[in-house]
């Protein structure tokens, strides 16, 4: 009963933990020790829905200046795919840290 008592208790704690992220970029740890990121997109009673990255490359095509637009390199696309993770299964939420590059200073203009 105490073992009951006690999942529910953290499974609440995680409920209310993913509605104070809702719509955030999270980095989620599994029971299992597994680690994802992803965008909270829907929570229910028993699980969260979340939208997790992945990345897609267009293929190579032959272009005349040796890339896409006269530039080297292959172009790349990140598409959303949802998944469901029940709050057993989670263990804890991160907000994804976005490190941002400082801004540049330019001397005012006289």
């Amino acid at each position: 009963m105490y073992q009951s008592n006690q999942s529910m208790d953290s499974q609440q704690q995680m409920k209310s933990m993913c509605q104070q992220y809702m719509n955030f970029y999270v980095t989620g740890h599994l029971q299992d020790g597994s680690s994802f990121e992803g965008i909270i997109d829907q929570i229910d009673d028993v699980a969260v829905t979340m939208l997790i990255p992945e990345e897609v490359e267009l293929e190579e095509t032959d272009r005349q200046f040796g890339g896409y637009y006269g530039g080297p390199g292959r172009r790349r696309y990140r598409r959303y795919r949802r998944q469901r993770f029940p709050f057993g299964l989670l263990s804890s939420l991160l907000l994804y840290p976005f490190i941002y590059p400082p801004y540049p200073y330019y001397y005012p203009y006289y």
